[in-house]
């Protein structure tokens, strides 16, 4: 079945608050096995709302509407479903019960206008709503059916798990299981030229691609009667991918980061990690600790942004420097092996380039950053071009230094 999202308010049009209800109503009718091809965000203007509902009578199976059920005069999407789907209003007594109650409960006054919440399209399946005053319906036509939430978070979230994600998964009993495989080493393009061929012959489960900042992300999606039937389907696909990909994939968990994956694999084998940032200032050493527990593996972080930090903490050589410049191989690779000795660690790793917007030079452009890694008694440098704004290449730089850092120590304990 087709699902079609409408969410109502002018206050969404201009910004005033962010639309959280779209990404929540998005995800949860995947997980249904509902098809989503529209959505729109229209204001609180009857006229566009009728037209709008007009048209996606005409496409969708479902119009799931946020909003507008307060008991104001802009309050209008109650009325206007009703009205596209040929329906008075009438009043429902428990829902006016409810809403005397709640009110009452808050210590605020009951005016005329509040009594319009109680009032439901004929024949409709009413949502009572145990978080505020307005109930959500569920309009049922001989070929569309209409479900109207409440707009707040805090009440449309309960009300569709509670009473609305059963209704549907009765009507759609496939569900839909979803992998995520997450990658790193490797480019976008790269990964999809590798993958073509199932990308191509995929019919379910399904595999999509996605971009992040230094890493490629794989979700792969199934659809089947049960939760098990779906990962079935799905396990094939997941041991072809870790085929082709080998140690280039470095989690099946959608919920663990790049930087979780290498705290890990440090922990794992005994390993303690130092880091020196120059153009990235501490982005690097700010990843390591955002995993909980990593003081047993990061032992310590310096940011020598200057020539002299670079000589004075990490005993980056004076000739080195005035030889190769500060942006050098030569000077990632001093960089990393001095902060591994200072520190005592097992691994030190080193950053410095330049993130811009200025600062560049034909030789050495804006967006080049050399990335040094030694690792016990092996050493590499890796040599990065980014393209785009200081922040985006700092955090590319980041992304690539945890990925080296992840490829030293699978090298070290695999030898």
């Amino acid at each position: 079945m087709t699902v079609e999202l409408i969410c109502v308010g002018t206050e969404l049009l201009l910004g005033n608050i962010v639309n959280t209800n779209a990404a929540y109503m998005s995800e949860k009718c995947a997980l249904l096995g509902l098809s989503m091809y529209y959505q729109s965000v229209v204001g609180d203007n009857a006229g566009r709302l009728k037209g709008l509902l007009e048209t996606a009578k005409g496409r969708s199976d479902i119009i799931i509407l946020c909003g507008g059920l307060g008991p104001t005069q802009d309050d209008l999407t109650k009325e206007t479903a009703a009205a596209v789907m040929g329906l008075p209003l009438v009043e429902d007594k428990k829902a006016r019960e409810d809403l005397k109650r709640h009110l009452r409960k808050l210590q605020r006054p009951i005016t005329e206008n509040n009594w319009k919440q109680a009032l439901v399209p004929e024949r409709s399946i009413v949502l009572y709503n145990a978080n505020g005053t307005a109930p959500g319906m569920i309009i049922e036509g001989e070929k569309n059916t209409m479900i109207l939430l409440p707009g707040p978070p805090n009440e449309l979230i309960p009300m569709f798990e509670n009473q609305v994600y059963p209704y549907l998964h009765e009507r759609q009993p496939e569900i839909i299981c979803s992998k995520m495989i997450k990658l790193c080493g490797i480019g976008e393009s790269m990964a999809e030229t590798e993958i073509l061929d199932l990308i191509e012959g995929q019919s379910n489960p399904t595999i999509a691609t996605y971009a992040k900042t230094g890493e490629v992300h794989l979700r792969l999606t199934a659809r089947a009667a049960t939760r098990e039937a779906a990962l079935a389907l799905l396990k094939p696909m997941e041991e072809e991918l870790y085929r082709r990909f080998g140690n280039k994939v470095y989690t099946d968990r959608e919920e663990v980061t790049l930087e979780e994956a290498v705290a890990a694999l440090l922990k794992e084998h005994h390993m303690t990690v130092t880091t020196a940032e120059s153009c990235t200032g501490g982005l690097l050493a700010g990843r390591l600790v955002n995993v909980p527990g990593i003081s047993e593996q990061f032992k310590e972080g310096y940011i020598t942004y200057s020539n002299e930090a670079k000589e004075k903490l990490l005993g980056v050589s004076h000739e080195t420097l005035a030889a190769y410049g500060a942006v050098s191989r030569e000077t990632a690779l001093e960089m990393a092996r001095g902060c591994k000795e200072a520190a005592g660690a097992d691994i030190g790793i080193g950053i410095t380039g330049i993130a811009g917007p200025d600062g560049g030079t034909p030789e050495k452009p804006v967006g080049l950053v050399y990335i040094g890694c030694c690792c016990r008694d092996r050493s590499y440098v890796k040599k990065c071009g980014f393209t785009g704004n200081r922040s985006k290449v700092r955090e590319s730089s980041v992304a690539n230094a945890l990925t080296l850092l992840r490829e030293a120590i699978l090298n070290e304990v695999e030898s």
